[in-house]
């Protein structure tokens, strides 16, 4: 296996295989990248000339689109093409969870991933080095390479896991200055000169004692780890909340006295409506499924209870909002602050917004939407798939969504207001000018504060009635 890389093939050019991609073209300008994906949309807007219409936003990200972009960074739908031209082919496609069939609800859904091996099957014309970038499940890799040889081809492929351990928000941060990469490959000659190929290009700019290599079965399994573990003390302090909010405790000063302890320290300790995002849930749930399948269902059950916890903290969310006003929301105007999952990045899945919006949709509120970098259209695709998801009729689910309205500017979305939800912790929410908010909200005005980062005090001497996660 040729251990020189002089070319680099990504399929798929979203939130993990953009920012990747565009990161290791930037740092290792030797390499030309070409980033593929079959959506002609999205490559499109990879290939704007208005830096604004990317479609991921990342902080730091458009700079660098712009500077490698046409030189070695490149993105096209010509798959085939990128492959043959490409010593090493990354793997960064999506991975749901299955919908259908054996494993609905807890399974990931790997058709995409089985696409792309059959496909570099298909088109190769050399030997070729295959990266896992997507978070997949324990085993893939040995999926893929049946998959491959059955294909009838005379070359050779070597399977590596790389799994992403990004955080949105920060991915271009987390990539120049990751705390580990993990690289995963086989025992054997071949093996592990594949490794040493990936392993030089991360060195080009990471430290080597920060390059992880083990087998390919322990890198799948430690990004399910790894994400099951945040998530966990995620839940873990959003159940404390619960508890502060019937006892007087507050659940920032209790975070702030555990989080001392250097056993624990203060990561992942912020309560707010829940966790979001494409990989914690999906993640978890795979845990579940693996340790079903497997035969141990009481570490199925622990990871489960995660995700119902999550759960709770967004209904129980939805219900302070209706029980705070009167009990009854239909024909209020609710304005929401955010609708991404997190700050700093345009990726609504599985947002807690989606969940609590359609929560109060249902009890026919009017939702007016504020986020700084989610798409109109977005917003309407998110709550309109969970309505139908939940059981509702296609009439029905367009009379709801036609009670959301969306702004480009965050004053209007309050005007005249019941109350405010904020639902993802944005920045630019804390420097609002909120007494002239509350001069134009309907009394009395509520704040719920989902993500607990306005000035409660400030706040209620405005005037405003304010509801914190967690006392």
């Amino acid at each position: 296996m040729n251990k020189k890389i002089s070319n680099i093939c990504c399929i798929g050019a979203g939130y993990v295989g953009g920012p990747t991609m565009a990161v290791i073209a930037h740092k290792c300008r030797n390499i030309n990248v070409t980033v593929v994906d079959i959506n002609e949309q999205r490559i499109r807007e990879w290939n704007s000339e208005n830096l604004e219409n990317l479609p991921v936003y990342e902080p730091g990200l458009n700079e660098i689109v712009q500077d490698r972009r046409g030189k070695n960074l490149f993105f096209s739908t010509d798959i085939a093409e990128a492959i043959h031209k490409s010593e090493m082919i990354f793997i960064s496609v999506n991975t749901p969870t299955k919908t259908y069939g054996i494993g609905k609800g807890m399974a990931a859904d790997l058709k995409f991933v089985e696409l792309c091996a059959r496909t570099i099957g298909d088109e190769a014309n050399g030997d070729k080095i295959v990266v896992e970038k997507s978070t997949l499940p324990v085993r893939t890799a040995e999926s893929i390479r049946t998959i491959l040889k059955s294909a009838g081809s005379k070359y050779e492929f070597e399977i590596l896991s790389n799994p992403e351990f990004l955080a949105e928000g920060t991915a271009v941060a987390d990539l120049y200055n990751p705390d580990r990469v993990l690289i995963g490959g086989d025992n054997t000659d071949a093996g592990k000169q594949a490794v040493d190929s990936l392993v030089n290009i991360y060195a080009t700019w990471v430290p080597r004692e920060r390059i992880i290599t083990t087998n390919v079965w322990s890198s799948e399994l430690s990004k399910l780890t790894a994400n099951a573990f945040l998530a966990q003390r995620i839940s873990s302090i959003n159940a404390v909340s619960a508890l502060c909010e019937k006892t007087g405790a507050n659940v920032d000063e209790v975070a702030s006295a555990i989080g001392a302890d250097s056993r624990i320290g203060k990561k992942f300790l912020k309560s707010s409506v829940g966790f979001g995002g494409s990989c914690f849930q999906k993640d978890i749930l795979n845990m579940v499924y693996l340790c079903r399948y497997f035969g141990i269902p009481e570490v199925a059950d622990y990871w489960e209870q995660i995700i119902k916890l999550n759960d709770y903290q967004k209904s129980r969310f939805s219900r302070q909002i209706i029980n705070s006003l009167f009990n009854t929301v239909s024909g209020k105007k609710i304005s929401f602050l955010g609708w991404a999952f997190k700050k700093d990045t345009n990726d609504t899945r599985e947002s807690p917004a989606i969940y609590v919006a359609c929560d109060l949709l249902t009890d026919r509120a009017e939702i007016h939407i504020y986020d700084p970098k989610v798409r109109a259209e977005q917003i309407s695709k998110d709550v309109k798939y969970l309505l139908e998801q939940r059981g509702f009729g296609k009439t029905e689910t367009d009379e709801l969504a036609a009670l959301l309205h969306v702004y480009t500017e965050p004053y209007p979305a309050m005007d005249k207001a019941h109350a405010v939800a904020v639902l993802t912790e944005w920045d630019e929410f804390c420097t609002y000018d909120w007494k002239k908010i509350y001069e134009n909200m309907k009394k009395p005005a509520f704040v719920f504060d989902g993500r607990n980062i306005l000035d409660r005090d400030y706040l209620e001497k405005t005037g405003f009635n304010v509801k914190c996660v967690g006392g």
